[in-house]
């Protein structure tokens, strides 16, 4: 699960980096209620990238100004995310920008040191820039120093740049995160060091182990619409998001635990000529979660979705857990309540997804039958081995399996042609 940046920023309080005074705000005309002194810059906080470049970052020098600046930075969607609030925060006058980070690098099984002296939205295109440094034993403050001197930074900003990676390595390791980066840390003239942005990556199987990173994940309480009535169903909750990020005109949804594995399987279904509806991340992190996977498969069947691809990678608990919740939805579909609407399901995690599937128009089609069809589910439940074990239970259930995601993928965009040419 991947942290906005004014939750990584609360987390580097904790530790000691220094971050610049900042106010979240949900709405333009909270904008006149701002404690911090103009010029400022308005932040779209939204888990995509690119937000720079796509008009998600304003500097606005005054209140009217950011009242216009805030509006615009609300209504737009980022690779498909629309902002649930906004981080207003001090400008800060830096001299240079630099990266750095810390990954696990799953060769070499250690946690690695990245930098580089080249930072901002470009250093992406500069990977050639980048400076690595392996935690082969118990952390030093040696590695942080030795990881500035590699990027070629004055003698100057060694200590002070030592000191953030060995706050950053402190608050790696006691959250058991699978990353954390800075970019740009900023350096002003006399020297000074600031994190001007930053990105968490959270452990989801280590959340149960960290109370206080849930309770962090689940501070976004607000509920907006995006301009068009949709609701965006992402930053809403750590139990399900919604991402589109295509035409969305497409019969096949994504259901996975992991945005990075979305992401994936989405680009594997257009490789395959597939036209992806949207993609549905939900946190398996507990069984109570779990089972806001069945609630998720029943919004999608009433959308208009002919097949659905259910790609997760977890921990074998958890992905029994999502087993046995896809087999009860499985189990129970061809018999729906003959009571509806006698549940209040306001307040269940997978409300947003409900009212958004719901707007969605239904799609006609030349072939439409009396009765209601259901999608056709493709699992890929984790490695072959814990999947080869899952697949027991769902012997005599009509789903299908693939043993990988271009398999799962290829599987289909073969049903949805198949569909198309009937």
């Amino acid at each position: 699960m991947d942290l906005l940046e004014y939750q990584a920023k609360a987390l580097f309080r904790e530790v000691g980096i220094p971050v610049l005074p900042s106010q979240c705000i949900d709405a333009s005309r909270a904008i006149k209620q701002l404690r911090i002194p103009y010029p400022i810059v308005l932040k779209s906080q939204v888990r995509a990238a690119g937000r720079g470049k796509a008009g998600g970052v304003r500097f606005v020098e005054n209140t009217i100004d950011g009242i216009a600046a805030a509006q615009s930075i609300l209504d737009l969607p980022i690779s498909g995310e629309y902002p649930q609030v906004l981080l207003a925060e001090a400008r800060y006058d830096a001299q240079q920008e630099i990266f750095l980070a810390i990954a696990i690098d799953y060769q070499r099984r250690c946690p690695v040191l990245l930098g580089s002296a080249s930072g901002g939205v470009d250093t992406a295109c500069r990977q050639e820039a980048l400076q690595t440094v392996a935690i082969t034993g118990e952390f030093s403050p040696f590695y942080g120093r030795r990881l500035a001197l590699q990027m070629g930074l004055d003698s100057a900003l060694v200590p002070a740049i030592g000191s953030i990676v060995e706050k950053m390595y402190r608050l790696f390791i006691s959250r058991e995160l699978n990353s954390i980066e800075i970019n740009p840390l900023g350096i002003s003239a006399n020297g000074e060091v600031m994190a001007l942005d930053g990105k968490i990556a959270a452990n989801d199987g280590a959340l149960g182990r960290h109370p206080d990173l849930q309770a962090l994940l689940q501070s976004l309480p607000i509920d907006r619409e995006s301009p068009n009535g949709h609701q965006p169903l992402v930053g809403h909750s750590p139990v399900t998001q919604w991402f589109e990020w295509g035409q969305n005109q497409g019969e096949i949804a994504i259901v996975t635990n992991r945005r990075g594995l979305g992401m994936a399987t989405w680009d594997l279904l257009c490789q395959q000529q597939g036209e992806p509806l949207g993609c549905l991340v939900v946190d398996l992190t507990t069984p109570t979660q779990a089972n806001a996977l069945a609630q998720a498969l029943e919004q999608l069947t009433t959308s208009g979705v002919r097949a659905i691809a259910i790609n997760l990678l977890a921990d074998p608990p958890q992905l029994r857990a999502a087993a046995e919740a896809i087999a009860h939805y499985v189990q129970h579909r061809a018999t729906p309540p003959t009571t509806p609407g006698g549940e209040d399901r306001v307040n269940r995690p997978t409300a947003l997804t409900m009212r958004a599937l719901r707007q969605r128009p239904r799609r006609s089609s030349p072939h439409t039958v009396t009765q209601p069809t259901h999608p056709t589910l493709f699992l890929r439940l984790g490695a072959a081995a814990i999947a080869t074990a899952l697949q027991a239970d769902f012997a005599h259930l009509p789903v299908r399996w693939a043993a990988h995601s271009e398999a799962l993928a290829a599987a289909a965009v073969s049903l949805t042609a198949q569909a198309v040419r009937a």
